[in-house]
């Protein structure tokens, strides 16, 4: 069953187009212009718009335009009388999926419509499918940390509660979100993303709680709120402590109350919207240096979720590396590349202080630059190998080689998960690291 809406002002078309869909099990709504369907596609989605060409005030290609500027998924089908080359061009440029002539019947437009809602299924499926693959391996770990996390996640998915990520930029709380979601009983609901830091007050204020036609300076109609959009879902509020202080007083009554009035109206709007924050600051320090409610952090702060940094998960650097390698080779249609050694242990001794976010670019940039098959350490960025020569310059130009040896088994131990591992970046086996471990007295 799809949601549909007719648009025509002949009463007539209308009322056998609404009669014949909903025979079909559809559900459909109908209005006699642009204006109004405007409106109406404002206060809830459709699937799939059928609209006369030639309609007084607003023509069928100008609700069109509309329509894929503020719903671009929303596909739109156009219906005339009056067809010409030049018309189906123009309409197809525009985004029209398809292009029918009156008089039609009811088998011809239901094989179009159908059609176009196949291909939207299908183009659903792939996002899904493309969005499973490409981000579920991040979060798959052999680290014990991150797999006690992933656990708590899967349980926590299940429920209503309130979800507080934490943790540094670029760990992946946005793809543990998204994949809390799917893992939930809202998974086939809306999954909306609310970014706190790229928009002014007012405009957050808007993105969040929609507004009304004439409330501020380009306020040209009617438009719900991210947070009426997810009804239903989840909303995932990224960076949560940029909230300015009269927003947080807005967002915890709607975190309260599940209700909220858009800017400029006087409706209350209630909704079943889940939340899951995230952030990358201390809230609790922030609510010390009152730059953020403590009521709407206790509000938030139900089940807090903190993901390691990727320094703290070392056993999944070189898994996550090579799974992004391989998707990076098919991005760039590249023949499959293999980390050599020399680039696995750069990759293994670097800190990652970007996390898995700076980790992708990196695989991604010598996966583009590599002449050959296999990734050597020239092929990656710079910064990996900034530590080790800050580490370098550090040490006297009187120390002893037995001096400069211990510093750098010391330093590789201390970022090293295991002593394996650490005997791999060193290039020697166990028992010479732990012998040597031993002589320099290295805890």
């Amino acid at each position: 069953m799809a949601r549909l809406l007719i648009v025509d002002d002949e009463k007539n078309i209308r009322r056998n187009l609404v009669t014949f869909f909903e025979s079909l099990h559809h559900e459909v709504s109908s209005v006699d212009s642009g204006a109004e369907a405007i409106k109406l596609i404002n206060e809830k989605p459709f699937d799939l718009v059928l609209t006369d060409f030639r309609m007084a005030e607003m023509t069928g290609l100008d609700l069109l335009r509309d329509v894929k500027r503020s719903h671009p998924e929303t596909l739109v089908i156009l219906m005339t009388a009056y067809a010409t080359v030049e018309n189906a061009v123009t309409a197809m440029k525009a985004g029209a999926y398809d292009y029918v002539t009156k008089p039609f019947t009811l088998e011809q437009i239901q094989h179009t419509v159908e059609r176009a809602l196949q291909m939207q299924g299908l183009r659903a499926e792939n996002r899904a499918l493309r969005n499973t693959i490409e981000e579920a391996p991040l979060l798959e770990s052999k680290s014990p940390a991150m797999m006690r996390l992933l656990e708590t996640a899967r349980q926590a998915a299940v429920s209503d509660a309130t979800i507080l990520l934490t943790g540094e930029s670029g760990t992946g709380k946005n793809m543990l979100a998204r994949q809390m979601h799917r893992w939930s009983p809202r998974r086939d609901k809306p999954f909306v993303v609310i970014n706190c830091t790229t928009l002014s007050e007012e405009l957050l204020e808007s993105e969040l709680f929609g507004h009304m036609r004439g409330s501020f300076t380009g306020a040209v109609k009617d438009k719900p709120g991210r947070l009426e959009a997810a009804d239903g879902g989840t909303a995932f509020l990224d960076e949560i402590a940029d909230l300015t202080p009269r927003l947080q007083t807005k967002f915890l009554r709607f975190v309260q109350e599940q209700q909220f009035e858009r800017v400029g109206g006087e409706q209350t709007i209630r909704v079943d919207t889940r939340i899951v924050a995230a952030t990358n600051r201390d809230l609790e320090a922030e609510v010390t240096a009152r730059h953020f409610r403590e009521d709407l952090f206790y509000r938030l702060n139900v089940i807090t979720l903190r993901l390691p940094a990727l320094r703290e998960r070392r056993e999944d650097i070189l898994p996550l590396a090579e799974w992004l390698l391989d998707a990076a080779s098919l991005r760039n249609q590249r023949a499959k590349l293999k980390l050599s050694q020399g680039a696995a242990a750069a990759l293994t001794r670097y800190r990652w202080p970007g996390n898995v976010r700076e980790l992708r670019n990196a695989i991604e940039r010598a996966a583009v630059l590599t002449r050959g098959e296999e990734i050597a350490p020239d092929d990656l960025p710079d910064s990996l190998f900034r530590d080790a020569s800050d580490a370098i310059a550090r040490i006297p130009h009187s120390a002893s080689l037995e001096e400069v040896e211990r510093e750098h088994i010391a330093r590789v131990l201390s970022e090293s998960a295991t002593l394996e591992e650490a005997s791999e970046v060193l290039g020697i086996n166990v028992t010479t690291l732990w012998r040597k471990r031993r002589r320099y007295g290295i805890e």
